[in-house]
């Protein structure tokens, strides 16, 4: 065959293919130049979904005749002059091959006015051919109309959706922008009608209502702000607590100066952060902003920069993890939104007594069983039994001491015990109800889990070493990290070319598959530079431990015990939920009981 050049309007065409994928790619390239352009109002006009038409109208900067003939071009932008600025980039877009790609697939019309300008200009792309620029009477800004997407493609138009699929998308993408950039007024019709107008943000009360209306009105109910800033990387935004989340990953915004991305190591630090507090299959929601020094970040990896690498993959992932983690710590009992008050009755055993709970209460204690199996695991990881329920009774006496003395804790203080499952609490707000076994269990987590980590990993030499299987690579990188491994609790030799001889384990992993867990260790240190998989699995068993060592459902506890239990959640970090994601507490305010007996009707 031989070799020959294309013609620029297939070129385009190929470049169309990396860059247009469906309506709102096309309104994604139109917006960023909007905003690179400087625009403070950008409005977005839909026919059929934005398969019949697409119009961005901008009130930004604008293009002068000579502009408008050269933004056509391949290759032609104003963003970038040097290697330097590549490495730099500011700007939302930057390659220079949207408008032609665009141009290449689409009936496209082009009118712009510049600041300094009398009036305006207009061009028009008509398979490959652009007009002469013409006169045209548009305000300052520019505007861009793509009309029959794909018209000359038609096995590309095949693989347009609905109407509606492709509506959603483009207002999927609007919703983006309005969280990036809360300076910019967004407008969005679609076939003439009026689907949304989100006015420019000047004050924390209209950035309140923007997200509200973007993120929906619960979202904004259980939101914790995130502002971190350490070593010139910046995190700030909103994260919802973890009893708000979702079935899908439809409420997860994720910014990178100012450019929203996917990136698996902002994925694994998100789900890392909230691993124990979210329920099987469910998904947090946010809203994150990370800003970061824009040579420490390549936004050039992908043709529509939906992907970065970051230079530092290592220290911005455990930013990341280390802020979430802090942030959601901080969501524990004691920092809860009912608040303190100070107390003017008598200690919660009194004000028991008063209310006729105080014998019904009054039962017995802890089981033995329970004490012995808390001891059993406190013996595996060598501390003392003191960290079991065993020492509730006397915390609960001192607390119940100094209750008149105190502030009300946000828990409240206990008055009774609901069919051996849920303690009734009363504080300054109304009433709380606590689910004692999934509190205890979170409490009792979270000690084990500081015991083990005191600690070095104790490993297990195993009597007969397994020889495991794996490929040359990972080989060579266990041999290379031998140390790692080692401090993971594997101990492994190099046995042959393809193969490692496996000599101690984790003592809480004896029983688990070693050589499965040895791969996954490798797989990990080869893709993420570094491997949590022991560190997780360790974890689960912790998690078993605390759920055998919690306080059962039908336990009675003693009004020392069940306050004794509160003060531990409100001591306990992510104390909101389990450590299989359940909740473990719920408040009902006076308003809300008010309301269930229609009081003041």
């Amino acid at each position: 065959m031989v070799i020959k050049l294309l013609p620029d309007q297939l070129i385009n065409q190929i470049a169309a293919g990396e860059v247009v994928e469906r309506p709102s790619s096309v309104v994604k390239e139109l917006v960023e130049n909007s905003l690179d352009a400087g625009a403070s109002h950008v409005k977005v006009a839909l026919e059929k979904g934005g398969k019949r038409a697409m119009r961005v109208i901008d009130d930004g900067e604008g293009m002068t005749a000579t502009d408008l003939a050269l933004a056509l071009q391949r290759h032609a932008t104003s963003k970038i002059a040097s290697i330097d600025d590549l490495q730099r980039v500011l700007t939302m877009g930057f390659r220079g091959e949207a408008l032609p790609s665009i141009a290449s697939v689409a009936r496209l019309d082009l009118a712009s006015k510049h600041a300094t300008a009398d009036h305006g200009w207009s061009v028009r792309v008509r398979r490959g051919e652009v007009s002469d620029p013409e006169p045209s009477p548009v305000r300052q800004g520019t505007r861009v109309s793509v009309e029959d997407l794909f018209y000359n493609v038609p096995a590309r138009r095949k693989f347009l959706r609905a109407e509606r699929t492709e509506f959603n998308h483009i207002d999927l993408l609007l919703r983006r922008f309005a969280l990036a950039r809360f300076d910019v007024a967004f407008e969005l019709e679609h076939n003439g009608k009026s689907v949304s107008a989100l006015p420019p943000v000047t004050d924390d009360m209209e950035q309140e209502r923007r997200l509200q209306r973007v993120m929906g009105k619960e979202f904004l109910e259980h939101v914790i702000p995130i502002d971190e800033d350490r070593g010139g990387i910046g995190l700030h935004g909103w994260v919802a607590e973890p009893r708000y989340n979702r079935a899908q990953a439809d409420r997860q915004f994720f910014f990178v100066n100012g450019r929203a991305v996917r990136d698996r190591v902002i994925a694994h630090a998100v789900r890392s952060a909230f691993q124990d507090v979210l329920y099987h299959g469910r998904h947090p929601a946010f809203v994150l902003f990370l800003q970061l020094p824009p040579e420490a970040v390549d936004v050039n990896v992908h043709p529509q920069k939906h992907e970065v690498r970051f230079r530092e993959a290592r220290m911005v992932h455990d930013f990341l993890f280390s802020s979430l983690h802090r942030a959601l710590a901080a969501t524990g009992s004691g920092a809860v939104r009912p608040g303190a008050g100070l107390i003017t009755e008598e200690d919660s055993a009194v004000r028991a007594e008063r209310s006729g709970f105080g014998a019904e209460v009054n039962q017995r204690g802890i089981s033995l069983p329970v004490r012995e199996q808390l001891g059993a695991y406190a013996q595996v990881l060598g501390v003392g039994q003191a960290s079991g329920l065993s020492a509730l009774s006397r915390q609960g006496e001192q607390n119940g001491e100094e209750a008149s003395h105190e502030e009300i804790p946000p828990l409240g203080f206990a008055i009774a015990q609901l069919h051996g499952v849920y303690v009734l609490s009363q504080n300054k707000h109304g009433l709380v109800l606590t689910d004692m076994h999934a509190a205890h269990e979170r409490i009792t987590y979270e000690q084990l889990k500081t015991r083990y980590s005191e600690g070095e990993i104790k490993g297990q030499r195993l009597l007969v070493p397994l020889d495991v299987q794996v490929s040359e690579t990972e080989a060579n990188l266990a041999e290379t990290r031998f140390d790692d491994l080692a401090g993971l609790g594997l101990v492994v030799d190099r046995s042959g070319p393809e193969s490692l001889l496996l000599r101690e384990v984790p003592a809480l992993l004896s029983r688990s598959d070693a050589a499965q867990l040895l791969r996954d260790v490798l797989s990990d240190m080869g893709s993420m530079g570094h491997s949590e998989r022991v560190e997780s699995e360790t974890n689960e068993i912790l998690s078993t431990m605390a759920c055998h060592g919690s306080v059962r459902a039908n336990r009675q506890l003693t009004l020392p015990e069940m306050n004794a239990l509160l003060r531990d959640m409100e001591r306990t970090e992510r104390s909101d939920h389990c450590n299989h994601g359940r909740p473990t507490w719920v408040q009902l305010d006076m308003a809300t009981l008010d309301r269930l007996f229609l009081r003041g009707r």
